[in-house]
């Protein structure tokens, strides 16, 4: 299943909504998506990255045949880190287990590394979350490190894992 990444559409509210209105999907994020989400908490969320300063976010929909299963973004860093920056994505379940999410993040980290100068992409997924951590090392990211007792979700204290992938890796 091939899938490919494109700049968010107001039309993709609908499948943006039934992506990420899922509990399984939610755990592995971070806090603050209303959850259930709505096609109105949707638009709000299009609608924010299509305004948003484009040289510091690049939020992407994932798509399969043109329909958004998916969210990637990659977020710039600032101070002494203006060159780095934080990527996060997201699959709706049904999508889970096909490569897709590997797929995303090369294409993605191509694009940022290609069209930008930022020099250094990371990401810090929960340290349970093995299928995110596959995606990264699959996609050429290293492992650097484990933040220990990192982060809280779910009222429970949770590990992260330090991903990056360098602009010549």
């Amino acid at each position: 299943m091939e899938c490919k990444i494109r700049e968010w559409q107001i039309k993709d509210a609908e499948n943006l909504a039934l992506a990420i209105n899922n509990k399984k999907v939610q755990d592995n994020l971070r806090e603050g998506i209303p959850y259930p989400y709505t096609v109105e908490d949707a638009k709000e969320y299009i609608t924010s990255m299509l305004s948003a300063d484009k040289d510091v976010t690049y939020a992407f929909a994932i798509t399969v045949d043109d329909k958004a299963i998916g969210s990637i973004g990659v977020f710039r860093c600032n101070n002494i880190h203006f060159r780095t920056a934080e990527m996060g994505y997201y699959i709706a379940e049904s999508y889970w287990g096909k490569g897709i999410g590997t797929s995303a993040v090369k294409q993605t980290c191509r694009y940022i590394f290609e069209n930008t100068d930022i020099l250094r992409i990371f990401a810090e997924p929960f340290a349970c979350n093995t299928a995110s951590c596959r995606i990264l090392e699959k996609a050429g990211f290293q492992c650097e490190g484990i933040l220990r007792k990192n982060a809280i979700k779910n009222e429970v204290i949770l590990n992260m894992k330090m991903y990056a992938m360098i602009k010549e890796d």
